[in-house]
């Protein structure tokens, strides 16, 4: 494989495409809005500069990586003649469906259609499709450009070909591929909202604050970054969704997500992307956002995070 689609220029879609770019890969990224691929352009741009000035790329190795990424708003002439297309678009299931339906008819019979999901069924997405034997997960970690991992995830007729191509091709990025079966949240997400959700849980039940939350599981537990600001990192409306697919599929209250993150996305809170979360984001800085259970008179104003 040699071209690649990369559909959605949004954070992932753009480190996707980074990533590929960087290890001589021709990258077609799609969006169809122009505005999100010219800022997906600036922040890879951005990100690639940052590693020459720490020597990871040099200055020729950034604009050769550049110059193989080209941008399109139409799908159609983006995904023509590729031998992978990756859709990082958002985390919505019919969305993902009408794109896969559009894909199907769209590029060759041999190129495989893969998914950045972090929750829903590949089987539910191959589904719509005529080729499911060439549709698999490919779950990159977030920012894409440094974190190792690439969660692999086979659906139910995904064939051992298509799976041993994308294993490779994971390996060729410098990236480690671990490989999942299609059970809802697979692994990573599986394992790591419930215990966001308890995190806001506790939270709502003041049990504790914000920061001794987050304080307590990376001190305690070794975690890079606490449980409520990875939310944040993440998006309190990612979050809620993979946690809903998760109660969906498997039909269990003990993925229900807590009413404080409902309430929270419900108004907009979304953490960094809106500029505000468990933490307040405005002005380029962090801050720590007093939870309504810690205010003392109802009020809402926010203390320095250390």
């Amino acid at each position: 494989m040699e071209k690649i689609a990369v559909i959605g220029g949004g954070t992932m879609g753009n480190g996707i495409a980074h990533v590929f770019a960087q290890h001589g890969y021709y990258v077609n990224l799609i969006d169809v809005k122009q505005d999100v691929l010219d800022k997906a352009v600036a922040t890879i741009t951005k990100n690639m500069d940052r590693q020459v000035s720490k020597a990871l790329i040099s200055e020729e190795q950034k604009a050769e990586s550049l110059g193989r990424i080209q941008i399109f708003t139409n799908i159609s002439d983006g995904v023509d003649g590729v031998d992978l297309v990756i859709e990082a678009a958002t985390e919505n299931v019919e969305v993902k469906l009408n794109i896969f339906r559009q894909l199907d008819n769209l590029t060759k019979p041999e190129c495989i259609l893969a998914s950045n999901t972090s929750s829903i069924s590949i089987t539910k997405i191959a589904s719509v499709t005529n080729r499911p034997d060439k549709v698999i997960g490919m779950h990159f970690m977030n920012p894409v450009p440094v974190m190792k991992l690439v969660e692999i995830i086979g659906g139910f007729k995904t064939s051992e070909t298509t799976a041993n191509k994308i294993v490779e091709l994971t390996a060729s990025l410098g990236k480690v591929p671990a490989f999942t079966r299609d059970y809802p949240g697979f692994i990573s997400n599986r394992v790591l909202l419930p215990m966001i959700n308890e995190a806001i849980l506790a939270l709502d039940q003041g049990v504790a604050g914000v920061e001794e939350i987050d304080t307590i599981m990376k001190l305690g537990m070794a975690h890079p970054m606490g449980p409520l600001q990875l939310a944040d990192f993440i998006g309190l409306d990612v979050c809620l969704a993979i946690l809903r697919v998760l109660q969906d599929g498997f039909g269990d209250s003990k993925y229900a997500p807590c009413t404080l993150l409902v309430n929270m996305v419900t108004s907009g809170d979304l953490g960094v992307k809106s500029g505000r979360g468990f933490y307040d984001y405005a002005g380029g800085t962090k801050e720590l956002v007093i939870a309504p259970n810690f205010r003392k008179n109802n009020n809402s104003s926010v203390v320095s995070a250390q």
